[in-house]
């Protein structure tokens, strides 16, 4: 038989936890689910075996550095070869953990038996959800303080040690372009699909993005579209002759009848295209 141990790296400190009669718990991994959430149910399948607190907050990154990197600190080491019982023939020790890179290397570097899948995942779900409950001296309000704070820091020296940060403003820049770009497209087609069905005539008279919007802004419902408006016309898209013909096109267009939600949607995309624009 089994016995399963699980390692929390949490931002306070490294735990260990005994999960209880491994055999059933794993067969029932649908119960296990549903005992997570609850407190009493689940503090009956694990139990704490140890805690070690981060003496520092500086320590307390040190730890995180090396977790992130798959690697085992001296602090994790110490407390592993300290608290971990030994294996036995007929009592196989295997330690959970939730990292599989940093399980592979505790395996190679201390020689325990380590395993990230299967039950594992949802032990260490309850783990954290139960976290100040399960251990003695700390309060949820603790350790979210700890969380935040460690965050913060490793946060701060990722940007720090970023030797790509510069390159990566501009990368990201020219993808933010791109997006808007592509946005515009898209919203821009939406609009000449959707208008075309109401005013097909005028995709060929007004070519250019933008000016279609704003042109879809203006006409609104052509059957509405009369003289007062040729000269908004004229100034938005600066042509005497093409504003004409817009107006004449509205008058003799073999497009459909519009409806006011159908009109407030394209307003509304035709909005996004100017203002993107």
């Amino acid at each position: 038989m089994s016995l399963l141990h699980v390692l929390l790296e949490h931002a306070a400190g490294y735990a260990l936890f005994r999960v209880k009669e491994f055999e059933e718990v794993a067969m029932a991994l649908p119960q296990v689910e549903k005992s997570v959430l609850d407190a009493n149910k689940f503090k009956s399948i694990v139990q704490v075996v140890a805690f070690l607190p981060f003496k520092t907050a500086i320590n307390a990154l040190e730890n995180i550095n090396c977790i992130t990197e798959g690697m085992v600190h001296d602090d994790l080491q110490v407390f592993l070869e300290t608290n971990m019982p030994k294996a036995m023939k007929k009592h196989p020790i295997v330690l959970g953990v939730g990292d599989s890179k940093l399980a592979m290397t505790i395996q190679e570097s201390l020689g325990i038996s380590c395993q990230h899948t299967g039950v594992v995942p949802e032990i260490l779900r309850g783990v954290r959800l139960h976290f100040a409950k399960l251990v003695q001296g700390l309060t949820q309000q603790s350790s979210h303080k700890a969380q935040l704070g460690l965050g913060h820091s490793y946060s701060r020296s990722k940007v720090k040690f970023n030797v790509n940060r510069i390159d990566n403003m501009i990368i990201q820049s020219i993808s933010l372009l791109d997006q808007l770009d592509k946005d515009i497209n898209t919203f821009t087609m939406r609009i000449r699909e959707w208008y075309s069905y109401h005013f097909p005539e005028l995709v060929r008279l007004v070519p250019e993005s933008a000016l279609y919007a704003k042109a879809t802004m203006l006409i609104k419902n052509r059957k509405e579209l009369s003289e007062d408006c040729l000269e908004k016309l004229e100034e938005l898209l600066m042509d005497r002759t093409k504003a004409e013909a817009i107006l004449e096109a509205a008058r003799s267009s073999m497009g459909m009848d519009i409806s006011p939600m159908d009109l407030s949607n394209i307003e509304l995309f035709s909005t996004r295209v100017i203002g993107r624009s």
